[in-house]
């Protein structure tokens, strides 16, 4: 298994030989109790770099979407998204299961902000019969459409409706820094958009574990209670938190790498390049779970996220030498 690139997802990344070790020197503490000395100098960065008063540690990204989304939107109010945002396909359900949340959404083929469609899909406070729309859900970057970053001036547009409608909105940021790195916009400027973000450390910043949610202070309170109702009460948990500062120190900039090698990627597998703009390749076969498997056989594990759709993902964990290899095999497979 050592000699497959492993294009399935950037989740797939091990934990370098210096994470490690920072990892077993870590100061800890009893983070129920707020003991936790990394976990809170995490936290404080976290929220220092993207503009807010404080950020909150948890083991997922879809458990941080979930406290984050249940800070802004109410027991049945609603959310309005794009149709393939992961929050409303790839979190089986949890807001409405946990939250009582419901979803009305918008389709963009890259997944992309559209102010006029959530204008039109907007819906104030109508009585009785009708449900509100509490907040608007961004995904940057956007996963299922490639790994799009949302223009930035489309966030803005939608953070002035949001103010004039007076509604909110949720940032899901789980590879905010592609997009960070990708255009060369500050976090805090991403940041000042959202009222409420989820960024996540162990997709292209390769920790094993760890989402935070980030807002402001009484927001996070708020939320530290209901992680713990959901069970997520963590205790010496700054071994994990330590990754994720190792990971903000020496794997940010980094990232440009992979997007190199996804552009390699989306060359050889007939993707136009201009299209991909971090570290996902998404190509249109006629029989993805055949691609994957002659992939496979020739050790390249790639993902259908469709029929006829496959999807790979470059990261950490694949160098130049791999990208190359299965630029080659994956170059053999599809029509160039």
């Amino acid at each position: 298994m050592n000699d497959l690139v492993d294009l399935r997802s950037d989740t797939l990344t091990a934990p370098t030989d210096s994470m490690r070790a920072a990892m077993a020197s870590a100061e800890v503490g009893d983070d129920v109790y707020g003991e936790d000395p990394t976990v809170r100098r995490l936290e404080e960065r976290v929220a220092e770099l993207f503009g807010h008063e404080d950020a909150l540690f948890c083991p997922t990204g879809s458990l941080a979407n979930v406290l984050a989304v249940g800070l802004v939107v109410a027991p049945g109010e609603e959310l309005i998204c794009e149709s393939s945002a992961h929050v409303a396909r790839a979190e089986l359900g949890a807001h409405a299961v946990l939250g009582g949340v419901t979803t009305r959404t918008w389709t963009h083929p890259r997944g992309l902000v559209d102010v006029d469609a959530v204008r039109g899909l907007y819906a104030p406070d109508m009585g009785p019969f009708f449900v509100r729309t509490a907040a608007i859900a961004v995904e940057n970057t956007h996963n299922f459409a490639g790994g799009t970053v949302q223009p930035l001036e489309s966030l803005q547009g939608l953070r002035a409706f949001a103010d004039e409608v007076g509604t909110k909105i949720h940032m899901d940021g789980a590879r905010i820094w592609n997009a960070h790195v990708a255009t060369g916009t500050p976090l805090s400027t991403y940041g000042a958009v959202a009222d409420v973000m989820a960024v996540c450390l162990s997709k292209g910043l390769g920790a094993p574990i760890g989402s935070l949610v980030v807002g402001d202070a009484d927001a996070m309170a708020a939320a530290r209670v209901r992680r713990k109702r959901l069970g997520a009460g963590m205790r010496q948990v700054g071994i994990l938190a330590a990754a994720g500062l190792h990971a903000l120190d020496h794997h940010v900039e980094r990232l440009a790498d992979d997007h190199a090698h996804a552009q390699l990627l989306a060359d050889a597998m007939g993707v136009d390049p201009a299209g991909v703009e971090t570290n996902i390749v998404v190509a249109q076969v006629p029989d993805a779970a055949a691609v994957v498997a002659q992939a496979k056989s020739q050790g390249v594990l790639v993902s259908a996220v469709g029929p006829r759709t496959v999807r790979a993902v470059t990261h950490l964990g694949v160098d130049r030498a791999g990208a190359e290899t299965a630029a080659r095999v994956l170059g053999g497979l599809l029509p160039a």
